[in-house]
């Protein structure tokens, strides 16, 4: 599939896009045969990348990782020289795929997108190494993996500390609770880095238990979709900012959000497309970025869905979730996670919620209960919503203590079956 010219006409990129790509398309074995028909590689421009042929996950995992080397020499003799790091992303849509980025690179293009956001530049410009307290899934962060029982001095990485020990939030004990708390308070972090189910778990533990992080600046909610439910609870406990931070493993974050609540993407990092928009202006998120030179990525599918705003001179991104989560109701109508999620907007008592098809028309929409629960009529309502959006009316609630995460330990709103 093929994007359409209109989309590309972010006019601070070109040029520096322009080189990038038409080096890459030269140089980086992947791409060798995909370059413009009849153009000369010098004069590739943004506007002709609808000649281009997407990339997904498959396409990285096939050769990886002689289909991104050329001349830089062998994976292992970098990785011995300490010139570039190896990762895989978490697996949660589909198999696990190798990453290669240059060491430090990581970092470097998360510094550039926290900026884009006045509280976290403040914070960084005073301190650039702000202490955090991270709080996701252990089997896999960006910066991090691991399956055992380690220390907190395996589990410190620079002026980062991780706090979880499995991807069981929800089964997390009292005992694992105090740990974690216990760490947070004598680790002084300003600011968290979370999973939004986790960090909320961890949330109302210290709720419950009057723990407070005094020198707490501000939350980033990072590695999958935060609901509306969860920002909730973070902002009622800790009392300060709750900012959305997306992108991938492999392609770095993307869209930091500013003080105005909109998701700016960090032009440094990558060239956005957005491809198939519906009559919403919703579509496929395509991502080419610029600072991995050990392992860049033109035209790559990301596998999510966004609408893009033009304010004046500012461009800004609005993030609906995976793509694969959308439902297609019978009336052929898309409906992405954030537009489900908006109707919990208004409904406060929630933790967590999970909804999923069963067969052709039955949807189960699990909730978990906050302390005080939402009131039956209130809950009511959103059924009748819920089921006006989907155009079902085959909607049963169900009360749950809990709700387990992927093998990723991520956490998936909606279920959208076959």
């Amino acid at each position: 599939m093929l994007a359409t010219p209109e989309i590309v006409t972010d006019a601070v990129l070109p040029i520096r896009v322009a080189d990038r790509v038409s080096r890459w398309l030269r140089d980086v074995p992947l791409y060798r045969g995909r370059s413009v028909a009849a153009q000369p590689l010098a004069l590739i421009s943004p506007g002709e990348f609808a000649h281009l042929s997407f990339i997904t996950k498959q396409d990285i995992r096939r050769g990886f990782p002689g289909n991104f080397l050329h001349d830089k020499g062998s994976l292992e003799n970098l990785i011995e020289r300490g010139l570039v790091e190896l990762e895989h992303t978490s697996g949660t849509s589909e198999e696990r795929t190798p990453l290669l980025m240059g060491r430090g690179w990581w970092a470097e293009q998360e510094r550039r997108a926290l900026k884009l956001n006045v509280t976290a530049a403040k914070v960084l410009a005073k301190n650039a190494e702000a202490r955090r307290v991270t709080i996701s899934s252990p089997v896999c962060s960006g910066d991090i993996c691991y399956t055992g029982v380690p220390s907190r001095e395996e589990r410190t990485l620079g002026s980062a500390l991780f706090l979880s020990l499995t991807r069981l939030p929800f089964l997390w004990s009292e005992h694992d609770l105090a740990r974690m708390a216990a760490e947070a308070v004598d680790w002084q972090p300003e600011f968290l880095d979370v999973d939004p189910v986790y960090g909320v778990l961890f949330a109302l533990y210290c709720e419950r238990e009057g723990i407070q992080l005094p020198s707490l600046r501000f939350i980033i909610c990072t590695y999958e979709f935060v609901s509306v439910v969860h920002r909730r609870i973070l902002q009622r406990v800790f009392g300060v900012p709750v900012l959305d931070l997306y992108g991938s493993t492999e392609t770095g974050h993307l869209l930091m959000e500013d003080e105005k609540g909109w998701m700016r993407p960090s032009l440094e990092t990558a060239y956005l497309e957005v491809i198939n928009p519906d009559q919403n202006g919703v579509g496929e998120l395509v991502v080419t970025t610029l600072t991995n030179e050990y392992m860049p990525l033109i035209g790559y599918r990301i596998g999510d869905l966004v609408q893009k705003q033009v304010h004046g001179t500012d461009i800004s991104y609005t993030v609906h979730g995976r793509f694969i989560d959308a439902v297609n109701t019978a009336g052929e109508c898309r409906v992405t996670t954030l537009q489900i999620d908006n109707y919990f907007e208004k409904l406060n008592g929630l933790i967590h919620y999970q909804l999923a098809r069963h067969g052709a028309s039955k949807w189960v929409l699990r909730l978990v209960p906050d302390r005080t629960p939402p009131m039956p009529a209130e809950v009511d309502t959103l059924r009748g919503e819920i089921q006006d959006l989907l155009e079902t009316e085959d909607l049963t609630i169900q009360m749950v203590k809990l709700v387990m995460p992927e093998k990723s330990g991520k956490f998936r709103l909606v279920y959208p079956g076959q």
